[in-house]
């Protein structure tokens, strides 16, 4: 029963981070700005601070229609005509 502040040890091993990330069957790689939004065609679009400082994968899909993907992850559809985000079922969950 004692704090978990009591019982933590640091870790021998030394964290440097994601590797680069690379989106080979994407149509663009884009960074997230600090403050979770990107710029696309003029246009900024809030996605989360979740991602802030990563590169995300864009792909065209259908005309200003493009999916947003991270690692091997598809995340949600931006409509740079209505400036709208569809996001997709959460990969995490069940």
């Amino acid at each position: 029963m004692r704090c978990p502040g009591n019982l933590y040890i640091d870790s021998t091993r030394q964290y440097n981070g994601l590797e680069p990330l690379e989106y080979p069957f994407h149509d663009r790689t884009i960074l997230v700005t600090s403050c979770g939004r990107i710029c696309l065609h003029r246009k900024k679009i809030n996605l989360s601070t979740v991602f802030a400082g990563q590169m995300l994968g864009l792909k065209e899909v259908e005309e200003n229609i493009w999916l947003v993907s991270f690692m091997c992850y598809d995340l949600e559809y931006i409509d740079l005509e209505e400036r709208t985000l569809q996001p997709l079922d959460n990969p995490f969950c069940g």
